[in-house]
């Protein structure tokens, strides 16, 4: 079983640019963490400005470890500002693959 995080982001227009390109950075570095299995960024096609992070860790305690690292800790503080509203995060267990 895997712990999954979905986060739903809608970012200021104008920042979009800046978003997309953070987010990039922060998801292939946290690919190369050991306790995550996948770490997804997508962009809603009927919203441009809407995205939605897909993170599949080992456990809560491999999450809780990525929330530490550097690259998590500039991405957060990075993005922040570029947001239109609050980050809405969702934690699942995975029931089936």
């Amino acid at each position: 079983m895997a712990y999954i995080v979905s986060v739903t982001i809608h970012v200021i227009h104008e920042h979009r640019a800046a978003f997309i390109t953070a987010s990039r950075d922060n998801a292939e570095y946290s690919r190369r963490e050991a306790g995550c299995r996948q770490f997804d960024v997508a962009q809603a096609i009927d919203d441009v400005d809407r995205f939605h992070l897909y993170e599949a860790y080992d456990s809560a305690e491999a999450f809780a470890q990525h929330q530490q690292t550097a690259h998590y800790l500039r991405w957060r503080d990075t993005v922040n500002p570029l947001m239109a509203s609050p980050r809405i995060g969702v934690k699942w267990n995975r029931i089936t693959p």
